[in-house]
Formats: C-alpha cells, structure tokens, sequence
C-alpha cells in the first residue's frame, strides 16, 4: 500500500471538485516534527490555482479530505502547509500489508549487478580500525543493494608490491633468526607488521649514526645499509630475482592467513581479490592507446599525461619518463579488468578514505575520455578518518588502534557488562561468549555505521556498548525484548500468522506511531542505497526501536482485554522484531533471542 500514491490521488480529486482544475503536480513532504500529522501538503504552488491565499486553500482541501476521502482523520494548517493525520482504518490496513509480506523491504532479484570494493590493505601490517570503518561501510552498501534486488560483487584490491612489503622483508631478513607465526605465536599480519616496525626503528637508527659522522639528513636517508637493501629487494622482485620472490610470496602469505581470520571476525567477504603485483602493468596498454587517440600527450622527456585543465583540474602523470606505471596507470587497468571480468555490472563502488577524492575524481574523468561509458556509473564512496578518546583503548605503537585487539576489547566489556547487569543465568560459557562477540561486535559497527560516511567521527567505547541511548546494544536489547514478549504470548497459545486478520479497530497514539515508522522501512533503505549511506538504516534502526520501547513502556501488552487488541499488538510486535534485524542485517549486525 502507497500511501503517497493514496494522498495524492485523493488530494487531486479534491482540487477537481473544489476548484475545477489540478497542478501537474504535488508537493506531499513528511511532516515537520514540531506539528501533528505525517503527511504535509504545500499549498503555496496550489493557491494560484484555487484563487485564494495558502492558508484558506490548504483548510478547503483539509475539509474535503476529511469529509469524503476517508484517508485522513484530522488536519491542522500551518502557513501555507496541510498537515495531514492519517486515520486509523489507514494505518491498520497498512500494518496487514506489511504483516502479510514476510520479505516486506526486500526486492525480488532485479538481474541488475553492482561491484562494491572495500578493504584494500597494504601487506606490511595488520588491519587497523580505519579499515574497521572502511569494511563496515562497504559490506552494508553491498548488502543494502542485494535487499533491493541487486547481485552484488564484492571484491578488494591487495597493495601487495612496492617499497613498503620490502622494508618488512629486510627487517625480517636481518633480525628475524627464521622466526614464523607458528614459532612466534603470532599471527601472519602481526608478525610482519612486527618487522615493519622493527625496519623503522633500525632505519632511524642509523640514520642518526650517519650523521654523527657528518653526513646530511637527506643523504643519510638515502645510504642508510638498511633502506638501500629495501630498495635492492625492489628491484630485484621487479626483475623477479627467484630468492626474493620466494621471500615475497612467504611473507605475504602469513599476511592473507592473518587478514582472513581478521576478516572473519568482522563478519565481511568478498567474491574476487585482485593483486597490484598482477595488475599495476594493465593500464600501461591503455594510456599509450590514449596517446594514440590524442587523449594524452608525451613530454619531451617520455613521460605521458593527461591534460584535466579544462575540467577544472590540473595536469596529471600516468607514465613515468622510463616508462614505468604509477597508481593512477594501475587504477585504470584494474577498473577495465573488473568491467571485463564482469560485463553486466552497472558500475564500481569505490570505499576509499576521504584523502584520496581527488585520485578517484581524476580516475573517473580518465576512463570518460577513454570512451568508457561506464565511467559515469563509478562512485567514491568517500569516509572520514576515526578518532578515539586518548587512553579509551589500547593502540599498537601508540599510534595505531589494531583492528583484532579492538573487537577483541568490545566483546570482552560486553561479557562484563552482561555479567554485571547478572543477565546470565542459564548460560553455559559458550552462550555466554557467543552473545558478548555479538553484542560487542554489534556496539563497534553500529557506532561506525550511524555516522554519515563523508564525516570524520569520534568513536567512543564506552558509549557505543551502552543499553540506553542512539547504540547497537540499546536497539538488539529491544529485539530481546520483543522476542521475550512472543515467547510469552505463545505460552497463552498466542501465535503470529502472516494471514491473520487484523480485527482491532482503533489505535493508540504510541501504536500509531510504530506501525507509521515500519512503513517508512522501504523508502529508508532505497535511500540508503541511492546515498550510498548506511547511516540511513542505522538511524531508521534506531527511531524504530525508540518508537517502540514509547509503546512498550506507554501500554502494558498483557494486560489488555479485548482479544482483538492484544492480537493486533503481539502481531505488530513481531513485525517491529522482524524489520529490527532486517535493518540490522544489513549493517552486518546479528540481534540476539535473549539479552
């Protein structure tokens, strides 16, 4: 049931009997929440047409409504503005739609296909909470557009090669002693990120001795023993020395060990890896194709460019002068290869930090004027950094908060609160380390996810694990809740049947406002997807809940007398549960039966 569509038609009616003659169209906007209603007309454009002011055309149409469309219950007029209040008999035919539609909010497979990339990390060191955010974010776009029927592809893109892999292999190499994750204890990522940090501490170091003996800054970051074997390896590996390759592949494959069990944690997948050591050479073919065309120019020393000046940008290398690739060469290989490897997607979501708007603006503009179409479909999914309070949480180095040691962190102060708050009876160990990962994985990513991407962000642990106020816990504690209930009502013989009749007639103002804020589910996800804003579902989530937990606390379910209302309310109860972790399902958050 459109309920726009409804209003809108109906509204038109009036206009013809009122004043003979409709608008092409109609301005219908959710009411303002300082004023009753749901539905607000704008009378403004429809008083040239009615032939009086705003006001008295929007209190003549108020009238109408009231008295013949049977849609609306009461009205009052603002200014120009018709806030609408819908009546009963609407909202309750509205709640047997939505109780009646098991996969109410989800769209049956459209055939459309959509690539989301996200992650992206480099092979020197562990995941840290900016790819928390970073993952998060792009794991709920793609399950947001798998609800509305979209097949989505889920890929990375591994940094894997250049000077940073070969500072953690020199380190290791010189103080290593042959160690391994399995003789360390230590997992893959952690283990090389050991050695990276190890690489700068020696690099430090001898940079200071060298110019004790006199020797400039500058040159002594250049003869320092350990960066310049860090810069042989380099080019050993791109002359694909069998030693060093071996070494490469070793190590990397420690990391892709670490990052997977990482990655598991956090609940994301993805459906394709690709590699800059097997991709940062396939956009070459394609810039010199460019130069052909006369999309791009050489210089007299080799190098190739591109000329953005008349879009408002500035001049940009894609080929240096011997020849050799940089990161925007690579990035146009790699997004050809996907549309290659892909053929029916739509376009690439890109989930890449807010510092790189301008390399993603240029790349986009690129691949346009090489005549790829598709270009135009592409979209940075642009996101701020994360804070953290100083001294809330531990950081390696002081510097860098580690992904692993976070979720480890949230799941061990959501098992202390839960044993506070003495909430385990009956649980065995197991239950109990199973609903602290899920409450405490759920704090951390609803807190990441609530946030307009684009914003840089404070993340707060001991707020996000709250039970009260805009957390994760507070919105899975209603789900319990709600499951409690139904667990309760089905021991009085009470069960909910998607076919049921809905036999109430009138409804509470709390019960209003609940079934009101369902309806809005599929209007709150199509939003998230076309901003590309998980935030979107996390605060519906959120409002949803509160609503809620205003009726629970307003109306004692079980104490009511008349059958047919305390139907109504444990069928719209389940209904409130269902969408929760449907909304939840798609920020990657599970809620729990019990809390």
């Amino acid at each position: 049931m459109d309920i726009e569509q409804i209003l809108e038609e109906r509204i038109f009616e009036a206009l013809t009997a009122l004043f003979g003659k409709r608008p092409e169209s109609l301005q219908i906007q959710p009411t303002n929440v300082e004023f009753e209603g749901t539905h607000t007309l704008v009378c403004f454009p429809i008083s040239k047409i009615a032939g009086k002011g705003p006001e008295e055309t929007a209190r003549l149409i108020g009238e109408y409504l009231l008295q013949h469309a049977g849609i609306v219950s009461k009205f009052n007029v603002v200014k120009g503005f018709l806030n609408l209040s819908l009546s009963d008999a609407t909202w309750l035919q509205v709640f047997g739609n939505i109780l009646s539609s098991p996969q109410y909010g989800v769209v049956p497979p459209s055939g459309k296909e959509i690539m989301v990339e996200y992650s992206s990390p480099n092979t020197n060191k562990p995941l840290h909470l900016g790819h928390l955010r970073n993952n998060f974010l792009g794991h709920a776009v793609a399950k947001i557009y798998e609800a509305l029927g979209y097949k989505v592809r889920r890929v990375q893109i591994i940094n894997d090669r250049g000077i940073h892999i070969c500072k953690s292999m020199a380190a290791w190499k010189n103080f290593g002693k042959g160690e391994t994750p399995a003789s360390s204890g230590l997992k893959g990522d952690k283990l090389v990120g050991k050695y990276y940090v190890e690489f700068d501490r020696a690099y430090k170091s001898e940079i200071k001795a060298l110019e004790e003996k006199g020797v400039s800054k500058e040159a002594a970051e250049k003869e320092a023993p350990i960066m310049k074997q860090a810069v042989d390896m380099l080019q050993r590996w791109e002359a694909k020395d069998p030693e060093i390759l071996s070494l490469w592949k070793m190590m990397n494959g420690w990391v892709y060990e670490g990052f997977e069990a990482t990655y598991r944690r956090m609940g994301v997948s993805f459906d394709k890896l690709y590699y800059e050591s097997q991709t940062y050479l396939l956009g070459k073919d394609e810039v010199l194709r460019g130069v052909e065309q006369g999309v791009f120019f050489k210089k007299e020393d080799g190098s190739v460019w591109v000329d953005l000046t008349s879009d408002g940008l500035d001049q940009k290398v894609l080929l240096r002068s011997d020849g050799t690739s940089v990161y925007m060469t690579q990035d146009i290989g790699t997004a050809i290869l996907r549309f290659r490897d892909f053929p029916n997607i739509e376009g690439q979501v890109y989930t890449v930090g807010n510092e790189q708007e301008y390399h993603f603006k240029v790349l986009f503009l690129i691949l346009n004027k090489l005549g790829y179409a598709w270009a135009r479909k592409c979209y940075h999914l642009s996101y701020g950094m994360v804070d953290l309070p100083s001294g809330k949480m531990k950081s390696r180095e002081g510097t860098v908060v580690d992904a692993d040691d976070l979720m480890a962190e949230m799941a061990e102060e959501a098992a202390r609160q839960t044993q506070e708050l003495g909430k385990i009876e009956g649980m065995t160990d197991s239950d109990l380390n199973a609903l602290s990962e899920m409450i405490g994985l759920g704090a951390l990513k609803y807190f990441l996810l609530k946030v307009d991407p684009k914003k840089r962000m404070l993340f707060d642990p001991n707020e996000s694990i709250a039970l009260q106020g805009h957390t994760g816990p507070f919105i899975q504690y209603t789900h319990a809740r709600i499951r409690a209930i139904l667990r309760k009502a089905a021991e009085r013989g009470m069960h909910v049947d998607p076919g049921m009749k809905v036999n109430a007639t009138v409804l509470d103002p709390s019960e209003r406002a609940v079934i009101a804020k369902l309806y809005q589910y599929p209007a709150k996800v199509l939003d998230a997807a076309q901003t590309y804003s998980p935030a979107v579902v996390a605060n519906y989530a959120y409002e949803l809940a509160k609503e809620y937990n205003q009726f629970y606390q307003t109306i004692p379910i079980f104490s009511e007398e008349d059958p047919a209302r305390l139907q109504l309310r444990i069928a719209f109860s389940n209904c409130v549960g269902d969408v929760l972790k449907k909304a939840m399902g798609l920020l990657g958050i599970d809620v729990p039966e019990r809390m």
